[in-house]
């Protein structure tokens, strides 16, 4: 049965429905208003956790097959509605069609992968004694998902937390609510009433739900300052909680890469999105004696990113997906006169409608500037240097966050090396942003908590439980 897309509402306890108040987001390529959606108040919170509750006792109950079947199941309807989804992601996020086809892909991707996942029981026997160590379900879980891949994120929450048994109430971005609501929708044609919930609201809605004293679990993507409120909002009654969080990722270029062919790939990192990914490249480190060759390959390569509306053929950058990030972006703009600094390519960003930034270069600032030790989250990178692999490693690791990173090189011995002492969640050698659903994904420092995906982002959907058996008295 189709989604009607005309239409976007809350889901609660297997219905849609709105509520009295509404809002809309914003389409960030022309300004223009998207679809009216609901605003929830605490009434339907109240309304969406009892019913998660009262299926947590049945869900958590059905057999990991049956759960398992119904999560493939829901993949393939996200899959006969993909180019809908795609449709609606370039509206109201704003990136590039094929960017929004191949992140729907990639939510198919994880879905699918995340099932073939298991958690079986671990047994030791020891003469008359058994012990069992079982991953029982948590209960209610909530995710808050982010405005910069609000599908991807969401179904990399919804299906560890049905695969393992836990229902889930799940909190689409303010700025992009209709691709969630409509995953929340479509999830009723394959679970039970409340087992996938949906809703929509403002600024107030997350703080509703965090501090609810229903769901055992929080996981949360988004920035570290709101990280931060939430876990000091679930920590009043324990909830569980996996933060991933901000990033300030270092790509670390040693002297013996080929230059053009990685200058090329690194520039391709930084702005993929717009720079709004939180594992995207946002410091670029390069060994000082091939540093202006490389400056030079990068600039020549980010000339050739288009800019524009993602309904556009070979646009490589849409606009920034919303009005208070691009006043955030622009504001590192104002910073280039103020501090003086040199600007390789870009530093002027286009007039008219729609929140676009021309991708940006800054060559070589003041390492404890603003646009180094900051992120960004939009397409505007320092360029910078280092001597020693020593002083690569030392600068890449100077910054609170830690949650991804790259090191490039042709020696695969030399770069593993530098990239064993980078302390982040998650590294790359000759690649980034290569994520694999079957591995864990976590921060390090002020970039997380816990994991998600992989074995292990399936247990922090759990409790431990160890079962002592004797088999006689």
């Amino acid at each position: 049965m189709g989604l009607d897309w005309k239409v976007f509402q809350n889901t609660i306890n297997g219905k849609q429905e709105t509520t009295q108040q509404k809002r809309h987001g914003v389409n960030p390529a022309t300004g223009e208003n998207g679809p009216e959606v609901p605003v929830s108040t605490k009434e339907e919170v109240d309304r969406a956790m009892k019913a998660a509750a009262d299926a947590f006792e049945s869900w958590s109950e059905v057999p990991w097959e049956e759960r398992k079947k119904a999560v493939l199941a829901y993949a393939d309807g996200l899959e006969a509605e993909k180019e809908n989804f795609a449709q609606e992601l370039t509206k109201e996020q704003g990136k590039p069609l094929a960017f929004a086809r191949a992140e729907v892909d990639a939510a198919l991707h994880w879905i699918r992968t995340v099932a073939t996942l298991e958690l079986p029981e671990e047994t030791v026997t020891e003469g008359d004694k058994e012990i069992v160590v079982r991953f029982t379900p948590l209960g209610v879980t909530v995710g808050i998902v982010p405005w910069n891949f609000p599908i991807q994120l969401a179904v990399g929450k919804i299906a560890p937390s049905v695969l393992t048994g836990n229902p889930i109430i799940v909190k689409p971005s303010p700025f992009t609510p209709a691709c969630g609501l409509k995953l929340a929708e479509l999830a009723q044609q394959y679970f039970p009433p409340g087992v996938v919930q949906g809703l929509s609201g403002g600024d107030d809605l997350g703080p509703m739900l965090t501090s609810h004293p229903t769901p055992a679990k929080i996981s949360f993507t988004g920035s570290t300052f709101t990280g931060k409120k939430v876990m000091e909002s679930a920590s009043k009654t324990l909830k569980r909680v996996t933060l991933e969080l901000g990033g300030n990722d270092p790509a670390v270029i040693l002297d013996d890469v080929n230059i053009d062919e990685i200058a090329q790939k690194v520039a391709g990192l930084a702005f993929l999105n717009s720079g709004q990914i939180c594992i995207a490249l946002k410091r670029i480190f390069v060994q000082e004696s091939i540093a202006d060759k490389f400056l030079e390959a990068m600039v020549k390569a980010t000339k050739n990113f288009k800019v524009g509306p993602g309904t556009e053929p070979d646009v490589y950058l849409g606009p920034i997906q919303n009005k208070m990030q691009y006043e955030r972006v622009k504001g590192f703009f104002t910073d280039i006169e103020k501090e003086n600094w040199k600007v390789a390519v870009g530093g002027k960003n286009p007039d008219g409608p729609g929140y676009f930034i021309t991708p940006t270069i800054i060559d070589r600032p003041d390492e404890n500037s603003r646009i180094v030790t900051e992120e960004p989250f939009g397409p505007i990178v320092p360029f910078l240097t280092f001597n020693t692999d020593a002083d690569g490693i030392k600068k890449a690791n100077d910054t609170s966050m830690g949650l991804g990173a790259s090191v490039w090189s042709s020696d695969l011995e030399r770069a593993a090396k530098v990239a064993r002492k980078i302390r982040a969640g998650n590294v790359w050698v000759n690649a980034h942003l290569e994520l694999d659903p079957r591995f864990p994904f976590s921060g390090h420092k002020e970039s997380g908590i816990g994991s998600e995906w992989g074995i292990t982002g399936l247990k922090a959907y759990c409790n431990t439980q160890t079962l002592y058996l004797k088999r006689k008295e």
